[in-house]
């Protein structure tokens, strides 16, 4: 069993799934479990693939996601439901993307989670993605009143 098996899972169902290129909802070219295809990967568009090279490719996309959580988070020693709502952030939007969010990852880094919660729905992502959000922010809140009950 992986560190994070529950992560990918819920990061996979959030995604959906694809065996051929798309576009999604903001236009760009998609495939997989939210694979964002890249202007080198033209073959996507050419050929069919197999459910066991998307994932191995979904593993990849993960496998980044954590990469770049660990080179600008980890000093930050975040409790694991930020690091995870973290994670699924930089999958579904990109570092560039989740660094965007300068007024959530501070209130994140003051561990001020109702606040950073404000700032995921104060924004044009939350307007995209919605349910994906909320959920998200769900994991933040419910796990931080879990730890405070205890």
């Amino acid at each position: 069993m992986t560190k994070y098996k529950l992560l990918k899972n819920r990061i996979k169902k959030n995604e959906g799934y694809k065996s051929f290129a798309y576009f999604d909802q903001l236009g760009f070219p998609t495939i997989g479990y939210g694979h964002l295809i890249k202007p080198n990967e033209k073959k996507f568009f050419t050929k069919k693939f197999s459910k066991k090279y998307l994932l191995n490719l979904f593993n990849l996309d993960f496998n980044e996601a954590i990469v770049q959580y660990e080179k600008h988070y980890h000093k930050f020693n975040f409790s694991n439901n930020i690091k995870e709502v973290l994670i699924e952030m930089i999958f579904q939007l990109g570092i560039n993307g989740q660094k965007k969010f300068l007024k959530m990852n501070n209130h994140l880094k003051k561990k001020q989670v109702f606040m950073a919660s404000l700032e995921m729905i104060n924004s044009l992502w939350y307007y995209q993605t919605p349910k994906r959000v909320d959920d998200l922010i769900n994991i933040l809140l419910k796990r931080h009143n879990e730890k405070k009950a205890k």
